[in-house]
Parts: C-alpha cells; structure tokens; sequence
C-alpha cells in the first residue's frame, strides 16, 4: 500500500490540530518507530525510513511559518516548491529524538586499527610459495598494566564528574516545556571511572608502540598486487575491544625470461632461419632451474606456440598447475657474412626448383644449417 506524503496523515492528525496537539503525536510515534528501538535487523530500515518522514512532518508543522505555508500550498511537492526546499533532507532523526527524550552514548570497546605492510617477492617465490619475515610497528597492550592504563595494584575510582554513572543530564526548556538531555561523561568518556593513578609506562593510555616481527607463508601461485590479511595482528583494541588486523600487499619482481599469464608461463623461442626451416632440438630452461629438451619441427613458422601442460604456476587453490607456452621468435639476420649471402642467394635460385621426391636435406639447406652454426 503506497504510503501517504500527507504530514498530517503521517502523524495521524486532522488540519486542526494544535500545536499541543502535534508535538504529542510525534512523540508517540517517535518512541514507536525510532530505529534505536528495534531489535529486529530486518526491521532496521523500514523503521529509520519511517521515523524520517515523521521527523519531516513535524519538522513543517511544528514551526508555525512553515505550518502556514504547507496549509496554503496544500501538499508536500507544492510546498517544496513553493518555499524552495527541493531535496531537503529530515535524515537527522537521532538529534530530534535526544532533543525529546534524551539518549546515551556510551562508551564501549573499540576495535584496534588496522595496519598494512608491502612486501617484495621473487618471481620463483610467488610460483613456489614460500615463508616471508616481515616487521610490522603496531600499538600493544602495555606490558606493565596490562592494558588498564592504571599503575599495577591500583583500581580505577569512580568519576567525580558524574558521580559514576557514566552520563550527565542537563536539563534544557523550549516552547514545548522542559526536557532533560542525558549524554555521555566526557571526563570517563561513559565509563564512570576514570584512572587515579597513570601507569607511568604508558602514561595510562594502556597501550605502547612496538616492533614485532611475523613469520607469513605465502602460498603458492600468488599474483603481484595480490593481498593476505593477517587477522588480530593490528593495533590492539580498546576497553576489551578486539585487535585490528594486517593487510600485507604483494609485489612480485618480473622475470628476466619468463612472463606470467595467469596461471601460464610464456617463454620467447628464439630460433635462427636455418633452425625454423629445417627443424632442430633445442633446450629451453624450466621455472624450476631444470632445462628439457623442445622437438621444432621443420618447417616452424613465427608465433607458432608450443604448449606443455603442466609446467606452468600452482593454483592457489591447489588444483594442478597452468602450461608453459613457447612462442616461437624467428630472428631474420640483418647483417650477412659474404659465406651466408652467397648460401642464401644460391638458395632463392632453387627455391623455385621442385624438391626431390625423398624428403632429404638438400645440398644448400645443409650448407645454411653448417653456416649458421659456426
């Protein structure tokens, strides 16, 4: 059911209503709807939605002038309008409900902050895995108090400020009568005891600046830019409030041979023209130091990929292992010994003769094979 954009409608009073009349009504309805009140997180939302056309009800008819106006527009959008309050936003609802009924804040435990480092690794590092030392500076709990912020055998007393109760009322009078605001304790911050006696380690701030060094594991498979969190390993918290955590950053060196797609390895082939003509084995080097052996068949021609499977990075998530994919780089030479040239021109006058039917090495492409491999 579309809900009413009415003020009076919101807060369920005819256009007579008086002044008396509207500041009960809102406070009914704010103690009904005020999203403090509701326990239910799914509720959560529809209740700040409500209580914030209410605030925006009683905002209008609360104050005479513009209650006068909305009277002679006759409707929300004509009053906006009119009175050049397009977009205006009633969202503070938390102040008008303490301005009414008063409201604590109270202090509790907070969290600590949280920390990040950046560390450097070797591309044979972020492949394998590996156990990383870092040095993060983070605040700890006092050694000597233990975090109380008091000296050791001293208890904390109550706060003469506000008698220990944690808050302080004062009492403010409006239009609408008089209304007690109650607010946390700034001298105990809400906890109505406050320390006698500092720990003359920390000063009584409970806590201390320290380096620590953590041992991290970095699994296998690991990308550059890639983030671990290091959870409790932050700045210590609060009033009993839970440590911060350690964000680490990584950034992995590039290799001086091979580049990382993913979880693939691509590694340039530089092959001469006599090699990708006729065919040659060659050893290509493996990420793991070990060099194998790679059958190029004759023939090859440039970008063509060889794919061996398996011999690429670990996934992170353990399950094999990416490819090794070889492209082929045929490297034309750009200077020629008289020897070569004289091969090579012999070679473009039989390139145009039929090869003989038995598929050996002719005479020429022998004697470029021999020439380039001196």
């Amino acid at each position: 059911m579309a809900q009413s954009d009415d003020f009076y409608e919101i807060l369920g009073l005819s256009r007579e209503a008086s002044q008396d009349e509207i500041r009960r009504a809102f406070r009914k309805l704010a103690m009904e709807h005020h999203p403090d009140r509701v326990t239910d997180p799914a509720q959560k939302e529809a209740s700040e939605a409500k209580f914030k056309r209410i605030a925006a009800a009683y905002e209008v008819l609360s104050d005479p002038e513009k209650k006068a106006k909305y009277d002679q527009y006759g409707s929300v959008g004509a009053f906006a309008q009119g009175t050049g309050f397009e977009g205006f936003d009633f969202g503070g609802f938390g102040d008008i409900f303490d301005a009414f009924f008063g409201g604590r804040r109270a202090a509790g435990p907070i969290r600590g902050g949280d920390l990040r480092i950046q560390i450097e690794l070797d591309f044979e590092e972020a492949v394998f895995g590996c156990e990383e030392e870092i040095r993060a500076s983070r605040l700890e709990h006092c050694t000597v108090c233990g975090g109380s912020g008091g000296e050791p055998g001293t208890q904390r007393v109550a706060c003469e400020y506000c008698g220990g109760s944690g808050e302080v009322r004062r009492t403010q009078s409006n239009v609408f009568g008089r209304f007690v605001n109650v607010a946390p304790c700034e001298p105990c911050e809400g906890e109505g005891t406050v320390i006698e006696h500092p720990c003359k380690s920390c000063g009584g701030i409970g806590r201390e600046q320290r380096n620590r060094r953590l041992k991290v594991k970095i699994p296998p498979g690991v990308t550059d830019g890639a983030q671990m969190r290091l959870s409790g390993e932050g700045d210590a918290g609060l009033r009993g409030g839970p440590a911060g955590n350690l964000y680490v950053d990584i950034n992995v060196q590039p290799h001086e041979t091979f580049i990382r797609d993913g979880n693939d390895l691509i590694l340039p082939l530089h092959l001469n023209v006599a090699q990708a003509v006729l065919g040659d084995e060659v050893n290509i080097p493996g990420i793991d130091g070990h060099a194998q052996p790679l059958n190029v068949p004759a023939g090859t021609q440039h970008g063509h990929e060889f794919r061996l499977r398996g011999q690429g990075v670990p996934h992170l998530r353990g399950r094999g292992r990416g490819d090794m994919r070889v492209h082929v780089v045929v490297e034309v030479p750009t200077k020629l010994s008289s020897r070569q040239r004289e091969l090579f021109e012999q070679l473009a006058e039989e390139l145009d003769v039929p090869t003989s039917a038995g598929g050996e090495e002719d005479g020429v492409f022998s004697r470029i094979r021999g020439a380039f491999s001196n």
